[in-house]
């Protein structure tokens, strides 16, 4: 079968499309024919190395966090599924493998596709709209008539994230460029700063919780926009002791090395009586399934930039790590 896979880090040199053996289900796995496949910022970041604190499997690895296909194979002890179910998934973060032909899911880690998608859309929903449920509703718990801000909107994250932020009852605010302000307020953001010649810091009111998609300087305007007492979650700044501990099966040893690096940003927002969270997203069909019901009750819509035939995938890998996509960006396999 086809795959992307990755034989050595650093650039796109280091990985190319090639023939391997198709994969053979665990007996908790189902093996999914992959239909379409959706990009994020973590493959290319796996494919430079810098994810190799956290994940160092044995190359050549396939890789590819999440897809959408139909059912082809059950492992011996898989009762929920049968050859024929149309399912989407984030796979499990040591195991890649959704950038080919075939790949093998935790029964656990997929759902039944919303019905009123199709491959291509499916594909882009499990990594992202995972990522910003867990993000606003487990770890910042946002309630009706708070007022949230996110980093980032228009981004693959972002308009998700600003979505499930108004199903919540929240008030949003994001940052975009002006070609993205349309895109950010037709999904409801109720407020947006333009990044290139607003400053973050001078947001009108303060914030009752923070989702930071961006990092870097971003990030520490926002410090200076929340509440006391209020909490901001990164996906894109520095992992801190709690994502060792929480994320990453609690690694201590790996959490001490996390402390040490994120000092710095935790000790700012100490200064300004904020708390600090990175977060590393998990795999849960179960909440899968539940985005799946708020599109099929069309309270989510799922909003793509660019699709790529499988055969540009490199193409469309250096199009992610551009950061200009609008929404996602996935590859067909069919």
């Amino acid at each position: 079968m086809r795959a992307y896979v990755l034989k050595h880090y650093g650039g796109p040199e280091g990985s190319q499309l090639m023939d391997v053996p198709a994969p053979t289900p665990r007996p908790r796995d189902i093996l999914v024919e992959v239909h379409a496949a959706g990009l994020n910022p973590v493959d290319y970041k796996f494919r430079q190395g810098k994810l190799r604190a956290i994940l160092r499997p044995k190359l050549p690895f396939v890789l590819g966090n999440e897809l959408a296909g139909e059912v082809i194979a059950l492992g011996s002890d898989v009762k929920r599924w049968r050859v024929g179910d149309r399912v989407f998934a984030r796979v499990a973060k040591d195991r890649g493998g959704a950038f080919a032909d075939q790949a093998c899911v935790d029964e656990d880690h997929a759902a039944l596709m919303p019905r009123n998608l199709d491959f291509t859309t499916a594909a882009a929903v499990p990594l992202a709209g995972l990522t910003a449920l867990q993000a606003l509703r487990d770890e910042l718990g946002v309630k009706p008539g708070q007022k949230v801000f996110i980093s980032g909107g228009a981004g693959g994250v972002g308009t998700f994230a600003i979505q499930i932020a108004k199903w919540l009852g929240a008030h949003v605010t994001t940052t975009a460029s002006k070609r993205g302000e349309a895109l950010v307020r037709s999904l409801g953001c109720d407020g947006v700063i333009d990044y290139a010649t607003q400053d973050i810091s001078k947001a009108e009111g303060r914030f009752d919780a923070g989702f930071d998609l961006i990092g870097g300087k971003t990030l520490e305007q926002m410090f200076e926009i929340m509440k006391p007492g209020t909490k901001i979650v990164s996906i894109a700044g520095v992992p801190e002791p709690q994502t060792a501990i929480k994320d990453l099966g609690g690694r201590r040893a790996l959490a001490v090395v996390f402390w040490i690096i994120s000092y710095g940003i935790r000790s700012r927002a100490r200064r300004v009586g904020v708390s600090y969270r990175y977060l590393f997203m998990h795999a849960s069909g179960t909440e899968l399934a539940g985005l799946a019901e708020l599109i099929e009750q069309g309270q989510l819509k799922v909003i793509i930039d660019k699709t790529c035939p499988f055969t540009k995938i490199p193409e469309a890998l250096a199009y992610v790590e551009s950061g200009h996509a609008k929404g996602k960006v996935v590859v067909t396999m069919r």
